[in-house]
């Protein structure tokens, strides 16, 4: 497997963090983890129309939604 350079840079006054990655190696990193998978484009697409359906809510909670 080879080898990818990421950058990462931190914002000192807040939580946000900027990665820098050459689309090459992203779109790499995507097929490797699945992300191109026909399965997974298909339940993208799913929850897409879900969240334009309404059929979505707001979470604050992992441990709310474990509950509920």
């Amino acid at each position: 497997m080879s080898n990818i350079a990421i950058k990462i840079s931190k914002n000192s006054k807040g939580k946000k963090l900027l990665v820098e990655i050459d689309a090459n190696k992203l779109e790499r990193l995507a097929s490797n983890l699945g992300l191109y998978n026909p399965d997974f484009i298909k339940s993208v697409e799913r929850a897409e129309r879900d969240f334009r359906a309404g059929r979505s809510r707001t979470l604050t909670s992992l441990r709310r939604l474990r509950s509920a």
